[in-house]
């Protein structure tokens, strides 16, 4: 089944709630709260996945999204959407939480910057007064 059309995307993800699809890589973009969760490439959809969910996908026999750059295939945390669920609309709704969840749990993941122990913010530099006239650090 192709979903290569932004209303059409909408209209599949509706029992899962209200998406935005936005245009990127060459294909679709699905976000939930500004997160995305899914993607649509060349009529093909995949959920994002994780160590949680990836055995579920693998059990319907899906696959992750792989491309190719410079000669070599990568593939990304998005595993293809089983294709008996295109027509199962609780259970898509099912399959699209669990990938909301991995987006959410993946974005908490991501390492924070922090400053070492210990350490402190640098103070900020006084004005500086040049013949008479406070001057600003830059």
């Amino acid at each position: 089944m192709a979903f290569d059309d932004p209303e059409a995307i909408r209209e599949l993800f509706s029992p899962f709630g209200s998406v935005s699809v936005r245009r990127m890589f060459g294909g679709h973009g699905v976000f939930a709260d500004g997160m995305m969760f899914a993607l649509e490439q060349d009529g093909e959809l995949f959920l994002k996945a994780d160590d949680l969910t990836i055995p579920k996908l693998a059990a319907e026999n899906s696959e992750p999204f792989v491309y190719r750059a410079r000669g070599r295939e990568i593939a990304l945390s998005y595993w293809k959407l089983p294709e008996r669920l295109y027509d199962e609309a609780d259970e898509f709704a099912a399959f699209a939480r669990e990938a909301y969840g991995a987006a959410r749990r993946a974005a908490g993941n991501k390492p924070k910057q922090t400053r070492k122990a210990g350490t402190k913010k640098a103070p900020k530099p006084e004005p500086q007064e040049i013949r008479g006239k406070k001057i600003k650090p830059r």
